[in-house]
């Protein structure tokens, strides 16, 4: 345990402390603003106030925490090592940055909060991030700088024990889409055939007859490869499936088919399920609050983790509503398109509400990547990145979380890189 004295015990210092001290470094903190009490306190101890009390371990604030409301700040980023650095404080405080006020503005996700420019979908860019304009999106740097923090707390209290962590692999599929032709209807099998036919795809067409008539399967019905594949490796695994309407008509489905509910339950009976909630229902509370009761219905168990449709995150809207749900995990923070930490972390983290300053019982785990980032990329390009990847999130001990699609496992040539990936080298990493 280390205490910490601080003038005024805010929401947010006692949020990132916490998420800095008990989630990433695994050890508890007590707070305390009575000076006596610090001072007489033996055990480790740090300040983190304006100015040092004397000749203890000091971290100044840089202020952040103890505002209320989110507004712009102009914000320099400086190279700081291997790593980078911002709100710079002055030379009296043992780091040169304050870190947990740069922290909590990465984990706050501070600046999805502020005005910026949207995509056509509505989501947040990467080109609009902080991580990204200032070159360390590759980076999680809050766990970096918690491990630099760490250093200073054993110079100071070398007889401190930290409990042991070690990387963590786990990886999640997207099912927006489980079948290419199987489970359509008759009017959207029509009107595939109708697309294919004036489209010159004759190849299609007779692939869709096939997998209709039973004389092959569904190229994009690879779950029990996934499964088998999943089973014998050491790494966690979460499916989603999506039970409301696809954006696109031709990926769309009848859900309600006892087929698809059986394709469910069989990935359910070997890993954890999870619901992709559609596009349509994401400002719309009922319909998400409908979706999670079916899925919950074809499961026989409380829905425990879901994702959000075309990985739209509106801050802080639906985040509220997943709370309200009682969904206990989210895990749509990644950018679709761009390799990166998109909250600065690869550690799961609560998710904190700027509007109303209070903690929340969601936890947030944030994702290093989807396989749509690496659209067009060679197979060395792809292994070398995520290798790179991953032996980042090694050296912190956090928790590599990767997204792919069950049709990066269909048998094409193109897909044999993600097959490998999947079935040998995030398994070599979970070891």
């Amino acid at each position: 345990m280390i205490l910490i004295y601080t003038q005024k015990l805010t929401p947010r210092i006692s949020y990132i402390f916490k998420h800095i001290c008990l989630r990433i470094l695994g050890i508890d903190v007590l707070f305390t603003s009575v000076i006596e009490e610090f001072i007489s306190h033996t055990g480790p101890k740090i300040s983190y106030v304006k100015k040092p009390l004397g000749n203890e371990l000091f971290f100044q604030s840089y202020g952040l925490l103890e505002q209320q409301g989110f507004e712009s700040i102009d914000i320099t980023v400086k190279k700081w090592g291997d790593t980078f650095g911002f709100f710079s404080v002055s030379a009296q405080s043992h780091l040169p940055f304050d870190i947990f006020s740069a922290s909590f503005y990465m984990i706050s996700r501070y600046e999805e909060y502020l005005p910026h420019v949207k995509d056509e979908t509505g989501r947040f860019m990467a080109s609009e991030s902080l991580a990204l304009k200032e070159g360390f999106l590759h980076q999680p740097v809050v766990d970096i700088w918690t491990y630099i923090f760490k250093e200073k707390l054993l110079e100071a209290f070398p007889e401190m024990i930290f409990p042991e962590k070690k990387l963590t692999v786990h990886p999640v599929i997207e099912a927006a889409q489980p079948y290419a032709y199987k489970q359509k209807g008759i009017f959207r099998t029509f009107v595939g055939y109708a697309n294919s036919f004036f489209q010159g795809k004759l190849r299609n067409i007779i692939a869709r007859t096939q997998v209709i008539s039973g004389l092959k399967r569904d190229p994009l019905d690879t779950f029990k490869w996934i499964v088998n594949k999943a089973t014998r490796s050491k790494f966690n695994l979460t499916v989603f499936f999506l039970l409301g309407n696809s954006l696109v008509f031709d990926e769309s489905m009848n859900t309600h088919r006892q087929k698809f509910k059986m394709l469910i339950k069989y990935v359910s009976d070997y890993k954890e399920v999870g619901l992709i909630f559609s596009y349509g229902s994401l400002s719309n509370y009922e319909l998400l609050k409908s979706e999670k009761r079916r899925m919950e219905e074809i499961t026989n168990r409380s829905l425990g983790s879901s994702m959000n449709s075309e990985y739209l995150v509106n801050l802080p809207d639906i985040y509220r509503h997943l709370v309200e749900l009682e969904v206990k995990k989210d895990y749509t923070m990644v950018f679709r398109d761009t390799v990166g930490f998109r909250a600065g972390t690869c550690t799961p983290f609560l998710f904190y509400d700027l509007d109303y300053e209070i903690k929340t019982p969601l936890v947030v785990h944030p994702a290093a990547m989807t396989t749509f980032a690496f659209q067009k990329k060679y197979a060395s390009d792809i292994e070398k990145t995520i290798n790179s990847t991953i032996n980042a999130v090694a050296k912190v001990n956090g928790t590599f979380t990767m997204i792919f699609s069950n049709k990066d496992f269909a048998y094409t040539e193109n897909n044999k890189v993600w097959r490998n990936i999947f079935s040998e080298k995030l398994d070599e990493y979970a070891q």
